[in-house]
């Protein structure tokens, strides 16, 4: 049995090298964009939607009376500090099977260099694998009192992301992260505890949300986990908040950001720039689904996830849910799962940001040290230029031509005083391939524009490793947006040998120290 404690308790990298799919076809991108972008229900859904009252209230709360992020003057003149994430592969285990920090004097060595170049700070993951793996409740922090110290010692600062999520998929050499034994136990016995597509395929690198309020893990909810997880750190270095420690990021789902496993990386089933495959299949979320559609009035709507929507590797056009399907994404249907889908995972991320701003709420207030919430968001880019961004829906955010799906996050996001992370600070959308119909640009300035109206600060981080001057100098342009506050800081995503190449590292010095000066 894998419970052994009741009574107590408490991108995300894109393939470098993309597939040109359909390519030969010279007329794809002609038809998709004269199919997908010039629906003909689309301009009366406008009038249609806007018309609907609105049942969730994160849309009409007033962020003036509600928000918890302070008003903060202009920082147009700040510098942006710079944080290096800790390589992928920066633990392993010893013949005791306890974790260890691997290479740690060569660490130590790049430690050094980075913080002669200018660099404020390390960004490192804080696995719930490693220090609660063994059995509920039997943390074990030494790895990072450890990290933590040497870090520190070299006069750098910390960004903590606390990660309740797998990396085994992304990791080379089997040096990932799992989830902790104990739960992988449970999981063994109940595959419904993990998000599945609609062939039954479970994603077993994030608890599906659809646990949250269930008591499965040795008498605990998911949610209760992650509470009593957050608790023992901030217990444990509580002396380091404000001073060492920064911000804390806490993770939400799948490569720790605010999604579905709608594209999985590393497995086989996903490869850019399919559309995604909807992650609502196990019991538990079908269970909600189903009461979801019974108070619609409409209980054949919670049987399951929408019919005609493609594969993982799907592309838009020809998709009836993402074009003229009789129950496409503009229907009465598509609204309502759309709806039930996005509402879930914001609802999922408003319970573990409340219970992280409660116990951080001190440090938050604290003018002269304070630590900032983080949350990290993915950024489907693909597909953007579409009427239905089927890439984005897939993924929980029901963002579309007709609807902004941003602004209920960022609005959630303004309650607990959290700041928003984003990536691809380094794309340009003439460097996507066109056929895909790409935008990073387009959707970094959604987000920033949802960010303003709902006085929510941004963090940036890179998805794609950039050395040269042209990627370095659109993270810049980024972080000092023209239209913007500047960026709070920017994690640089990720430390390895490639940085210390003569090359790399004769434009990357030069950045840290542009970044690194005031305005």
């Amino acid at each position: 049995m894998a419970c052994k404690c009741v009574e107590k308790r408490g991108y995300y990298t894109y393939a470098s090298s993309l597939r040109e799919v359909c390519l030969e076809k010279r007329k794809f991108k002609k038809n998709l964009r004269n199919t997908v972008s010039s629906l003909p229900l689309l301009n009366r859904a406008v009038s249609r939607w806007r018309s609907l009252p609105r049942s969730n209230c994160i849309l009409s709360m007033d962020v003036r009376e509600k928000s918890r992020s302070p008003l903060y003057e202009s920082s147009k003149h700040k510098r942006v500090p710079i944080y290096v994430m800790m390589p992928l592969d920066s633990f392993g285990v010893d013949t005791t099977g306890t974790p260890r920090i691997r290479k740690i004097k060569a660490l130590t060595i790049s430690l050094k260099a980075l913080k002669l170049a200018g660099v404020h700070g390390i960004a490192v993951e804080v696995w719930w694998g490693i220090v609660e793996d063994s059995s509920p409740f039997a943390y074990n922090w030494s790895l990072y009192e450890e990290l933590f110290k040497l870090i520190s010692e070299t006069g750098l600062k910390l960004q903590v992301a606390l990660c309740f999520h797998s990396n085994m998929r992304l990791s080379s050499r089997g040096l990932g992260i799992n989830l902790p034994q104990w739960i992988i136990e449970i999981g063994q016995l109940n595959k419904d505890i993990y998000y599945r597509d609609r062939n039954g395929y479970s994603s077993d690198d994030y608890l599906t949300l659809g646990v949250d309020h269930h008591p499965l893990f040795c008498g605990r909810t998911a949610l209760q986990c992650y509470e009593d997880f957050m608790i023992s750190f901030m217990n444990k270095f509580e002396p380091l908040l404000g001073n060492s420690i920064e911000e804390i990021s806490v993770g939400l789902g799948p490569c720790g950001e605010l999604r579905y496993p709608a594209h999985p990386f590393g497995d086989g089933r996903w490869q850019f720039p399919g559309i995604g495959e909807f992650q609502c299949y196990d019991k538990y979320m079908i269970e909600d689904l189903k009461v979801a559609a019974c108070e619609e009035g409409k209980p054949h709507w919670g049987n399951k996830g929408p019919e005609d929507a493609g594969s993982y590797n799907s592309l838009p056009f020809g998709v009836p849910f993402f074009g003229e399907g009789q129950e496409n994404f503009l229907s009465d249907y598509g609204h309502f799962f759309l709806e039930w889908y996005s509402d879930r995972l914001i609802g999922h991320a408003d319970a573990i940001l409340a219970m992280a701003a409660n116990i951080l709420a001190k440090y938050q207030q604290d003018e002269q040290n304070p630590v900032l919430l983080v949350a990290k968001v993915g950024i489907m880019y693909w597909w953007y230029q579409t009427a239905s961004h089927p890439a984005e829906l897939t993924a929980g955010y029901y963002n579309t031509a007709v609807r902004d799906g941003y602004d209920p996050l960022a609005s959630m996001l303004s309650r607990h005083g959290a700041a928003l992370q984003i990536s691809c600070f380094e794309m340009l959308d003439d460097e996507t391939p066109p056929s895909y119909l790409c935008s990073p640009e387009g959707l970094l300035e959604q987000l920033r524009t949802a960010s303003k109206k709902r006085i929510v600060r941004l963090t940036g981080r890179n998805a794609d490793e950039r050395f040269d001057k042209a990627g370095l100098r659109q993270i810049y342009a980024n972080c000092y947006h023209s239209d913007a506050e500047a960026t709070r800081s920017f994690t640089y995503f990720r430390l390895n040998d490639k940085i210390f190449k003569v090359e790399n590292w004769n434009n990357f010095v030069p950045f840290m120290r542009k970044m690194g000066t005031d305005l």
